[in-house]
């Protein structure tokens, strides 16, 4: 089985399936080929079901560079105006924004404080926007995923899981989108 293997100071192996199909293994550094052989084979099925629902994925029009270029400079604005909002409501600061075309994150934020959004959120609905938002800035409060992490967003949002549901349904074909 073909796939990419990337090795960091991390404690588990995770799996993660490209919107081209590829396999991604990241492991911990010292982890043996072995181990992450015996680990693919415990997860083959849900490698296969990825893979047969990339391939009955519809196709989605690629943006052109024009346009994923238009996309960041409008999200520039969008993102710095809604962390403006909510960073108060979740009761926190923060750094410099960001905004990137990442293929597999919808945003993320440093120890420093610094957001980084993804600005194809912008072709997701409104509440999908605001929900990464929220939980980036939550984790100025808890920079994990805990239960007092999402009690966190959930003040914020109370109805936070339907706009993670429909990002999870529907951020592949979002992914998809992106200039090869």
């Amino acid at each position: 089985m073909d796939y990419e293997l990337i090795r960091s100071g991390r404690k588990s192996l995770a799996l993660q399936m490209k919107p081209d199909g590829t396999l991604v293994v990241r492991a911990p550094r010292l982890l043996s080929r072995r181990r992450i052989e015996a680990f693919l084979r415990e997860h083959e099925d849900w490698i296969r079901a990825r893979r047969e629902k990339l391939a009955a994925r519809p196709s989605v029009e690629k943006l052109s560079e024009e346009e994923l270029a238009a996309l960041k400079k409008r999200a520039r604005s969008v993102f710095a105006a809604r962390a403006a909002f909510f960073a108060p409501l979740v009761g926190v600061r923060y750094g410099r924004v960001s905004i990137r075309s990442q293929h597999s994150r919808w945003g993320s934020c440093s120890s420093l404080g610094n957001l980084n959004f993804n600005c194809l959120l912008l072709l997701a609905p409104e509440e999908v926007l605001d929900y990464v938002v929220v939980h980036e800035l939550c984790h100025r409060l808890e920079m994990n995923h805990s239960p007092r992490f999402w009690a966190q967003v959930e003040r914020v949002l109370p109805d936070y899981a339907a706009a993670r549901t429909w990002l999870r349904q529907n951020g592949e074909s979002l992914l998809a989108r992106l200039p090869e």
